[in-house]
């Protein structure tokens, strides 16, 4: 288990390596092309050292790549890597904390999220009214303005659903999300009618695990899985605590993760059934 811009450098640096020996170049070759030293690039790809995305575009041009979306995806993971970076969510750095903007960086550039939520409605699926009140009840005594940014970094992030292409999310959530009365009855049931619309859409996926199905596997806290274009090697498993987040990158993770998700899925009930129990619970 390891913080994501470690994760972030060491996955990089990995995929770095591959392109420079499908190029036919050895590090020697690449750093006297680039007028480097041969142990900056070496530190590069084994993840000792970070790398600037300016840096990573160079790399890629001495290695001819030419695939637009793989260029971006990789500059934008060495601005998560802590190698600088330009993504809109950089406005706000001196507001939220580095392991929020990697987790916003690494939404930002996946191609599909899948994710289980146990307590809250997830971020990218919250109104406004929703995101407030949730902010302001794990954020005790948040100045006004500040409150007001945070929700404004958590409605920005739902652009990538707006995006094109944009991302596939695919959401279980516990049957108590939708009883748990975040910021009062009217602002709840704006946000169970936003989750219908949401759900409408055809790269969006929400499943509910009804309170029938007693105890499952997952129970004991949420996780999220990024997938991403062109990389398998770079899909990473999140969980969130308190104070931190733990990016869980191994094989062994990711195959146990994603087949507990597919266990939720099949006891969870369908996208259609869940959108009718949101309806119920809306009018009670």
């Amino acid at each position: 288990m390891l913080h994501g811009p470690v994760v972030r450098r060491r996955k990089l640096g990995e995929e770095l390596r591959n392109l420079r020996h499908a190029s036919g170049l050895t590090s020697r070759d690449a750093a006297r092309l680039l007028g480097w030293h041969q142990s900056k690039v070496s530190r590069i790809e084994t993840g000792a050292s970070g790398v600037t995305p300016a840096d990573v575009s160079r790399l890629l041009d001495v290695y001819a790549v030419r695939d637009t979306q793989l260029r971006s995806l990789l500059e934008v993971l060495a601005g998560s890597a802590g190698g600088g970076g330009s993504g809109w969510w950089h406005a706000y750095r001196g507001l939220i904390p580095p392991q929020y903007r990697d987790f916003i960086s690494l939404e930002s550039q996946a191609s599909t999220v899948r994710t289980l939520e146990t307590s809250v409605v997830p971020g990218l699926l919250q109104t406004a009214g929703y995101a407030r009140a949730v902010t302001r009840a794990s954020l005790d005594g948040l100045p006004d303005a500040r409150l007001d940014s945070l929700v404004e970094v958590r409605l920005t992030r739902q652009r990538v659903l707006r995006a094109s292409p944009p991302l596939r999310f695919t959401a279980v959530l516990d049957e108590a999300v939708l009883h748990r009365e975040v910021g009062g009855p009217e602002v709840m049931r704006d946000q169970l009618h936003h989750l219908i619309q949401v759900s409408q859409l055809p790269h969006v996926q929400l499943q509910l695990l009804p309170f029938s199905v007693g105890g499952y596997i997952g129970l004991t806290g949420p996780f999220v899985i990024f997938s991403f274009p062109n990389i398998s090697d770079l899909d990473v498993v999140v969980l969130d605590h308190l104070t931190s987040s733990l990016y869980l990158e191994r094989r062994e993770d990711l195959e146990a993760y994603s087949s507990a998700f597919r266990t939720l899925q099949a006891h969870a009930l369908s996208p259609e059934r869940s959108q009718d129990l949101i309806t119920e619970i809306r009018r009670s």
